[in-house]
This record gives C-alpha cells, sequence and structure tokens, in this order.
C-alpha cells in the first residue's frame, strides 16, 4: 500500500471549512427558531437566491422574501414575490396571509397585485406601507396609481398598523387649486396617485386599517361587487386637495361602517354606477361631506339607486349631505335616504345642486340627471349661515321630484341669525314641520 504525505496546512484548511460549516448551520438554526411561531410560513431561496419556491398554506412575512423595512430601502420585489406566493397558495383549512409585520417601514413602489388568485387570502397591515416620498421620486410615467389590486375575490385587508401616503409634497404642486390666486390652478401636470385603488374585485373587506396624507384619493372602487369597510381611519389635513376619503365607481353592493374620516374633500363620494350601498355609523370632519356625484360630466350619462346613510356625524365640513349634477347630463337617481344625522357647524347642511361647474364658466343646457325619491329623516345640527341650511337648486327642465322631509331641526351657530331655506324647481313635502321651514318645495310631483 502506498501512503501519500499530507501537508499540515491542508489539515488546517479542512478544520477550518468544519468550523465555518458548522456555525452557519446553527445560524440557520438560530434563526428559523426566532420565528418558529410562524412555522407555516413556507418560502425558501433556490441556490442562486434569486429565486423562491412556495409551498404550505401558512403565514408569508415579507421579510423572509428579502424585504428590510428600514424605510430606506425599496421593498417592491419583496412585496411581489409574497404576493406572488399568497396568490398562488391553496389552502383547504385556512386562508394564507401576507403579512406586513409590526414595528418595520416598508416603500413600495407603483405596483399591481393581480389575480385572480387560488384562494381566499388576508393582506395583514401590522407595520408601515410608504410610497417613494414626492412627485421627483416617483417615475414620470407613472404617476397615477400608488397600490392597485386587480381581478382579486375574497380578499380581506386589516391590521393595525399604518399606511402613510406621504402626500405633503404632492398637495403643493402647482396644479393643485389652493395654489393659485381664487383658488385658480397653475400650470403644471399633477398626476398624483390614488394611495389605494380596486379594480374589479369581488368580496373585499377592509378593517381597522389607518391611512393617512394620500397624494389624492385615499380610497377608490371601480367595478366592484360586494365591499365591506368597516372600523377604518382616515386622516389628512382639512388644506390637503382632493383628498376624499372613500370613492366608488360603478360599484355596488358596499358597505361602510364604523369609520372616521377627516380629509380635505369628499368624505365618502358615490359615483356613478353605484347601487345597493350602506353607509352606517362614520364621522365626517373638515372636508366636503358626502356627497353623491358629481354626475353627468361631459354630456355623459349616469345611474345611481338605493343609497343610505345613517347613525352618522358631520362636523365642520363645507357640506353635510350633497348630490351634484352637471348640466347637460342624464340619467338618474333615485332612491336615497339620510336618516339619524348629527350636524355640527356644516356651512351646506343639505344639498341638491343640479347645476354644478368646477369652472365658473358652464353654460345652461335642458338636459340633466333626474333626481327623484330623497328622503330626508331626522336630521339635525347647526350651521354656520354662509349660505341657507337646505339648497334645492334643480334643472330648469328636469325637476326634482318626491323630495321628503321630516324631523329637520337646523340652528345657526350661536349668535347667528337663520336663513331661509332655497328651493328651484324642486317638487316634494314636508311630513312634519322643519327648522328652517321649507314652505318653497312644489307642491305634486309633477
Amino acid at each position: 500500500m502506498i501512503y501519500f504525505p499530507i501537508s499540515i496546512p491542508f489539515w488546517a484548511s479542512c478544520l477550518c471549512f468544519y468550523i465555518c460549516y458548522t456555525q452557519a448551520k446553527l445560524h440557520h438554526h438560530n434563526h428559523h427558531h426566532d420565528h418558529d411561531h410562524h412555522e407555516n410560513k413556507q418560502m425558501h431561496p433556490s441556490a442562486s437566491n434569486t429565486h423562491y419556491t412556495c409551498y404550505g398554506d401558512g403565514i408569508f412575512d415579507v421579510r423572509e422574501f428579502g424585504a428590510i423595512g428600514d424605510g430606506v430601502e425599496d421593498d417592491t420585489n419583496a412585496f411581489k414575490k409574497a404576493w406572488d406566493c399568497v396568490c398562488q397558495s391553496q389552502s383547504q383549512t385556512q386562508s394564507p396571509i401576507l403579512w406586513v409585520p409590526h414595528g418595520y417601514s416598508f416603500i413600495i413602489q407603483s405596483t399591481i397585485f393581480t389575480g385572480p388568485c387560488q384562494s381566499p387570502l388576508i393582506f395583514q397591515v401590522d407595520g408601515t406601507l410608504m410610497p417613494p416620498d414626492g412627485p421627483k421620486s416617483w417615475p414620470k410615467n407613472n404617476r397615477h396609481k400608488w397600490l392597485v389590486f386587480y381581478r382579486i375575490n375574497h380578499m380581506t385587508i386589516k391590521g393595525r398598523g399604518l399606511i402613510d401616503g406621504r402626500g405633503q409634497q404632492w398637495w403643493n404642486l402647482p396644479c393643485k387649486p389652493h395654489r393659485g390666486p381664487n383658488e385658480s390652478t397653475l400650470p403644471g401636470p399633477c398626476d398624483s396617485p390614488i394611495a389605494i385603488r380596486f379594480l374589479m374585485c369581488t368580496n373585499l373587506k377592509l378593517q381597522e386599517l389607518k391611512i393617512k396624507d394620500s397624494p389624492h384619493f385615499n380610497l377608490r372602487f371601480d367595478r366592484c361587487v360586494r365591499v365591506r369597510i368597516e372600523s377604518i381611519s382616515i386622516t389628512a389635513p382639512a388644506s390637503s386637495p382632493n383628498t376624499d376619503g372613500i370613492h366608488i365607481e360603478n360599484t355596488n353592493d358596499v358597505q361602510i361602517y364604523d369609520s372616521f374620516i377627516s380629509n380635505g374633500d369628499d368624505c365618502v363620494s358615490i359615483g356613478s354606477g353605484c347601487y345597493d350601498v350602506d353607509i352606517k355609523n362614520i364621522t365626517c370632519v373638515h372636508g366636503h361631506g358626502i356627497s353623491i356625484g358629481s354626475l353627468g360630466n361631459h354630456n355623459s350619462q349616469a345611474w345611481v339607486s338605493n343609497i343610505t346613510v345613517s347613525d352618522s356625524t358631520i362636523r365642520h365640513t363645507k357640506n353635510g349631505v350633497r348630490i351634484k349634477t352637471w348640466q347637460g347630463g342624464y340619467g338618474a337617481v333615485n332612491r336615497v335616504k339620510y336618516e339619524n344625522i348629527l350636524i355640527e357647524n356644516v356651512r351646506n347642511p343639505i344639498i341638491i345642486d343640479q347645476f354644478y361647474c368646477s369652472t365658473k364658466q358652464c353654460s345652461n343646457q335642458t338636459s340633466a340627471v333626474l333626481v327623484s325619491d330623497i328622503e330626508y329623516r331626522n336630521i339635525r345640527g347647526t350651521y354656520n349661515v354662509r349660505s341657507p341650511p337646505v339648497h334645492f337648486g334643480c334643472s330648469d327642465s328636469v325637476p326634482c321630484r318626491k323630495i321628503t322631509l321630516s324631523e329637520v331641526e337646523l340652528w345657526p351657530v350661536e349668535g347667528r341669525m337663520a336663513l331661509d331655506a332655497f328651493c328651484w324647481n324642486a317638487y316634494g313635502e314636508m311630513e312634519t314641520m322643519t327648522v328652517p321651514p321649507v314652505y318653497c318645495l312644489l307642491d305634486g310631483t309633477r
């Protein structure tokens, strides 16, 4: 037998390799031990460390897909990988969860989360989500949206974290209304992104979310069915332009419950194509109140039906409950009920405006969106007397019909003189005496 001599340096190299390998395995074990409460998160990097294989039905922590969460690094790709895994997961027992952990701030670029997914899922926001900070940090050709959910069925977005839109720099663009004299706009593109948008989604639930300082609309739903929003908070300064809280368009079977919205535009806005909407126990502060419209812009068709707003409070807003349509449009708004609403220091508590015009240069037209079957019941509180507390301004050719008022009491704020109601071509009745009395309603339905 022939023996080959082995040098001491060779043995030293082997020993060094063994020690390093053992430490690496121990570190790997401890790392997973730290997260043993999420042992069902099934994501593992491949040998190339650039591709992820998903399996299992558990919790998908965005950190395990490479997210840093330091508020500086771009975590977009990690969220896309986590979404792919949670969307592909097929669970027979529980909904897979995309988890945004508490104590971390994640920056995400404009992103579309696309379905359909294999099973109902949960997007759990316990940490903070943020977009790039200001227009200069966004790509010039992709400024209209931030987080978009497209064609997803059975998704719940919830958590006690924060969605921070970082909208301050967007609000101060020269194209915003408050930048020019007399609220005029100045040259320059806006393209301010909507914070969260849902397109063609069904069976959505949003719970316990906190959203602040959106550059534009906070939540927008287009062509969605069966939406439930409850116990959410939306905040932005009263001076922030176009920061509508919740906007729905061509969306039906909507429930908005137990929520707080303080912003610079409509608290809730309901666009064309919406029906079966129930809004209950919400508080609106600042902004423009709860609006149906605007409808019929550019001579378009608009339909809205079966809307209920009840048991809610509206404070220090420009409008209370409002229906606004453009001249020249056509279609109808009907079966709308406002009930048990507290009004506190609101400029226009009750208003129907069929002469809506955002430019103040609109010409008179004969066609209009028909407004009918509108009920106001138990609407009480105070107004700030800058304009009549009840204003029904209806089309010359298409009058408002079947307006009903019962137990309406609107008083001027302390020390102010009461104003009369205003009506123009509006038909309806007072079922009880109102304050102020709305004697200007025309009898009959025409």
